[in-house]
């Protein structure tokens, strides 16, 4: 393998990369990565958060990062989901500004809206490098794996004690492209609302806080296009009955319509970036 200086002395290091992509796992991106990051940083741990976000999908992939955010362990997030991969966007390691006595974690990935979001979460950044140095990425035949040929070499070296200055040019982390994370609207007496998220259980999350719909009362017509929905407000899947909708607080602190055992999602005959509408159900 072709691989770029060996990291040195100057920064911190580092004993976790939590790594998140669109690469899925049929193909052999996720293990080469994974190949490339142990061959750099043998002593690192590799947590896969998630490797089945959509393929493309810059927003679906910057709200896993963001829900996950203030769950990883300190260390390296590497984020790959790069449609403008071999383009003009920027590579990108972004260190967030430290709570705790160890060093403070680094995002790595392409400023296209992926990392914003996360940043944001885990309470702003310290500082960020474009991945401009070339003597920290792999040789490589083509530009279109960015997340084995420059990601991944810049996420191992940031755990092998390489400075976050030596992997390239300093930018204004506020110079970072924003996510797209869409925000409620009232509308008199209705709140319009977006699907952010449906999971593989079909619950589907909305981009609504609990104290957005306390108004509204126990019972809430959902309406998407021309149907309509009632849905209870509960605070466990056990509380419906067989059928019967209903809007929860999730794990994230978020609103979600839900069904007992089934796909909230199938029911209501939504996905993710659907508009709908909650207003107080009639008496």
């Amino acid at each position: 393998m072709g691989e770029g200086r060996a990291g040195g002395p100057g920064g911190p290091r580092r004993e976790t990369i939590s790594f998140l992509s669109d690469y899925g796992t049929r193909d052999e991106f996720v293990g080469v990565v994974h190949s490339v990051l142990r061959q750099l940083a043998p002593h690192v741990a590799v947590i896969d958060v998630c490797h089945e976000v959509a393929p493309h999908d810059v927003r679906a992939g910057s709200l896993t990062l963001a829900r996950s955010m203030q769950y990883l362990a300190p260390g390296v997030v590497l984020a790959v989901v790069d449609p403008g991969v071999g383009g003009p966007r920027r590579g990108v390691a972004v260190e967030l500004a430290s709570d705790g006595p160890g060093p403070a974690s680094v995002l790595v990935g392409p400023d296209n809206g992926l990392l914003a979001p996360a940043v944001a979460m885990a309470g702003g950044a310290l500082r960020a490098v474009s991945l401009t140095n070339v003597e920290h990425h792999l040789a490589a035949p083509g530009p279109t794996f960015a997340g084995r040929d420059v990601f991944a070499p810049a996420a191992a070296r940031l755990c092998t004690g390489t400075a976050l200055d030596d992997l390239g040019e300093a930018i204004d982390p506020g110079s970072l492209l924003p996510g797209i994370v869409p925000l409620p609207r009232v509308e008199g007496d209705r709140l319009v609302g977006e699907v952010l998220w449906v999971d593989r259980f079909g619950n589907v999350q909305l981009n609504l806080d609990p104290d957005d719909v306390a108004r509204l009362g126990p019972q809430v017509t959902v309406t998407v296009g021309e149907r309509h929905r009632v849905a209870n407000r509960v605070s466990a899947f056990s509380e419906l009955r067989p059928g019967q909708v209903g809007l929860l607080v999730d794990s994230y602190g978020m609103l979600a319509l839900v069904l007992d055992r089934r796909p909230a999602a199938e029911e209501l005959h939504v996905a993710a970036g659907d508009a709908l509408v909650l207003s107080a159900a009639a008496e």
